[in-house]
Parts: C-alpha cells; structure tokens; sequence
C-alpha cells in the first residue's frame, strides 16, 4: 500500500510543472505603423557596370543596383542592405571622330524589399574625356588627322556610390517583439519513498 501511495505522490509531482507550463498565457506579438518618408536618401552601389564600350547600350534599357546599407524607420530595419534595385538608360553618346567623348546618363526607378516595390528618384552619369587638346594639335599639322582623334568611352564601374532618394511615402508595419513568457514556479512536494510490505 505504501508503494502505490508513493509512487502515486511522485506522479503528481512530476505531472504538476508540466500542466502549469501548458496553462501559461503566450505574449502576443504587437504591431505598429511607421511611414519611410518621401526624400529619404538611400544609398545604392551598382550591381553591374555599364560603358559606351562597343556601342551596345541603349536608352530605355535596364539596369542592376542594390543597396549599399539598411535603410532604417524608427530603429527598425525597412529596406535591408542588398536589396535589389532598378535603373534605367536616359541618355548615350558613344565617342566619336573630332575628339567627341562618350556619355552616360541614367536614373534610379525603384528598390524592391520586403515583397514591395519602392519608387525612387535619382540620377547617375559620366562622361569621358575628350580629345580636343589633340584634334587642336593635329588640325593644326594636318587638317584631316583630327577627324580620326576620339575621346574615350563613359564608363561606371560595378560598385559605384549612387545616392538615391524615396519618391513616395510607404507604409511600413513594424512588428515588436513579444515580452518572454514567464512561467511561475511551482512549489516542491515532499515525495515519501516507498517501503515494501514485509509479509
């Protein structure tokens, strides 16, 4: 009898942690609206080079950039570092003859992040040098020698700066984290071991 009694007592002992830890309240998660505001700089690099180089860009096309750091609301982390980006060709001028340099001129569309697209603004470009100083000296030895001096190609590198800039106020839901669970200790039982019936 004392063994069933015992082995009893240690039963409810060990059973009564685990149901106050199932009937503990969960915290819930809290959530609260922020805005990224228009004008927000938002510093991009490029994810991919562009040049006048062999005459292969095209206005309207399509760049990569993405993030160069977070961009943060409220101390909170909205558009991660590395989040992609896309710009677009506005302007070419491949280097010509009569020293004409190449030209590039761009400018920053969106960023996507967090399953958004963000509208941006900003502009890029670059300009190579041009070759008047030589087409001067060869017009002056020989006429026809400045027609064939060019200037150089416009060239931006992969990882360039670009300074970028939100062009509409976004909506942001920032989610708090919950406080942790507390669970209450439960109180000890003193547990009798058991002492077989002699017979």
């Amino acid at each position: 009898m004392k063994t069933i009694f015992g082995a009893l007592v240690c039963a409810l002992t060990f059973a009564a942690p685990i149901a106050n830890a199932q009937t503990a309240p969960v915290a819930a998660t809290a959530t609260t609206m922020s805005t990224l505001r228009a004008g927000v700089s938002v510093p991009l690099k490029m994810a991919e080079a562009l040049t006048t180089k062999g005459k292969k860009l095209k206005v309207g096309q399509r760049f990569q950039l993405e993030t160069a750091e977070s961009v943060m609301v409220d101390g909170n982390v909205v558009i991660p570092a590395g989040s992609p980006a896309v710009g677009e060709i506005t302007e070419v001028r491949n280097k010509g003859m009569w020293g004409k340099s190449g030209r590039i001129g761009a400018r920053v569309l969106y960023v996507r992040a967090n399953g958004r697209q963000i509208r941006m603004t900003g502009s890029l470009d670059d300009k190579g040098t041009t070759g008047t100083a030589g087409v001067v000296g060869a017009v002056a030895l020989l006429p026809v020698a400045g027609f064939f001096m060019t200037g150089t190609s416009a060239e931006i590198a992969l990882g360039s700066p670009v300074t970028a800039f939100v062009d509409e106020d976004v909506s942001v839901a920032i989610a708090s984290a919950p406080a942790p669970m507390v669970v209450a200790p439960v109180a000890a039982v003193p547990v009798q071991s058991g002492v077989p019936i002699k017979n």
